[in-house]
């Protein structure tokens, strides 16, 4: 396919648009509507009418619909692709619904809930040939590629270890005791859908308005909705695929009590093996109350990140901040001042993520983050999260098998049966 005829980006020309529609209009729906006004919005769909209310307002007269199969049975035809912003308990349905249909899908991270969720959905997206790309918007920075060419280039020797972290904590522990209560669903919201494939929870206003990230029947914790921001430079640098290992720590959490929500702080540190030319890594992710040690190469003039990740080699370190390795540097920061940086090997992306995966569409490319990418990076965060249910427990990955070896209890996580839903 020939590339834009104007070359400012918004200046999309008509016969370049993209017919769209937009499933999931609450917070992150509407935080990445401008990434895609420039094309043509279809329709809009959200389960919780209160919550699109403010997300609609960013796609004009698109008509609204609250029941995705409905929407899908009316622009089915016309649809060229679908974004998707909502709980991650949704993802895979609305994602596998899209490209049963031949769509193209844009979904945010993490890409699912369940690593057979996503399992499922990169065989599909492979199966129908569709464009997917998950959004984890810093994949399409300059600097994450930055990052990937100074560690090809030997510029901190071989690494060995990374320290990722985000300091947010979003344990709902003291909310606990309000899951008994059984308020009346309110006429705005389908229940039944908003719940999706996740298992069965009676209606309680905290799961609404992003605060599903909390609770374990719907979001990922910290660690899923920051490992594929976080973590992605050294996992794309490093190849660093599936770990063979991995132990959770945790603080002020008892599985057995607090396992609707998740710890108020997590230390999990991952082995993964050697692959080609360089040898075993440790990755250690912190959140919430655990905090990444401060690394003598940092010296007294820099900070851990509050949001971040330091790539250890055996000649030096790479610290970044959180999306798409913003503000990377080398350390010490004397070994920064005369690196002389090395020729770029990748293709740099024009525009926004979202303008890689309408780029990739037009040419029949794969996106930058496509669902095989997307779908193992966020499997990094998932076991994590089922690792959290077995503090202290070195757990053996099987990621062929798609199995723990060395535990039948943590098996029942990984690919657990999907609900119907009854409406």
């Amino acid at each position: 396919m020939p590339g834009y005829v104007l070359g400012l980006r918004g200046q999309t020309p008509p016969s370049r648009r993209l017919n769209l529609a937009a499933l999931g209009m609450g917070g992150r729906g509407g935080q990445i509507a401008g990434m895609f006004r420039s094309q043509n919005i279809l329709a809009v769909c959200d389960a919780d009418a209160r919550q699109a209310e403010n997300g609609r307002k960013h796609y004009g007269a698109a008509p609204f619909y609250q029941d995705y199969r409905r929407l899908l049975d009316d622009h089915g035809k016309s649809l060229d692709g679908v974004v998707i912003a909502s709980a991650d308990n949704t993802h895979a349905m609305l994602a596998a619904a899209a490209m049963e249909r031949g769509k193209h899908v844009f979904c945010e991270k993490p890409l699912t809930r369940t690593i057979g969720e996503a399992r499922a959905l990169r065989a599909l997206a492979e199966r129908q040939k569709v464009i997917t790309q998950m959004g984890n918007q810093g994949h399409s920075s300059d600097r994450i590629r930055d990052v990937c060419e100074w560690i090809w280039d030997g510029a901190i020797g071989r690494v060995h270890t990374v320290h990722a972290c985000c300091g947010s904590n979003y344990s709902r522990i003291e909310q606990l005791p309000l899951l008994a209560e059984r308020p009346p669903v309110p006429p705005e919201l389908n229940w039944d859908l908003w719940v999706g494939p996740a298992p069965f929870q009676p209606f309680a206003p905290m799961y609404l308005r992003g605060k599903w990230r909390g609770w374990s029947a719907f979001g990922c914790g910290v660690i899923g909705d920051w490992v594929c921001h976080v973590v992605d430079p050294a996992f794309w640098a490093l190849d660093l695929g599936s770990p063979r290992a991995l132990l959770a720590e945790v603080r002020n959490f008892d599985p057995a009590r607090h396992g609707a929500t998740f710890p108020p702080g997590t230390k999990i540190t991952y082995e993964f093996p050697g692959k080609g030319s360089r040898g075993p890594v440790k990755l250690i992710w912190y959140d919430g109350i655990e905090r990444p040690p401060h690394l003598p190469e940092l010296g007294s003039g820099n900070a851990v990140p509050g949001t971040g990740a330091m790539i250890v080699g055996d000649g030096g370190v790479i610290m970044h901040g959180s999306h798409g390795a913003g503000n990377a540097q080398i350390l010490p920061e004397e070994k920064m001042a005369t690196y002389k940086r090395p020729a770029q090997k990748l293709r740099r992306v024009r525009g926004s993520h979202a303008d890689d995966w309408f780029d990739a569409i037009h040419e029949g490319r794969p996106a930058g983050s496509d669902f095989g990418y997307g779908a193992a990076l966020t499997e990094i965060a998932l076991l994590g999260v089922i690792a959290l249910r077995f503090p202290g427990q070195r757990l053996e990955w099987d990621a062929a098998a798609m199995r723990f070896r060395n535990s039948s209890e943590a098996n029942r996580f990984v690919n657990p049966l999907a609900r119907n839903l009854t409406t």
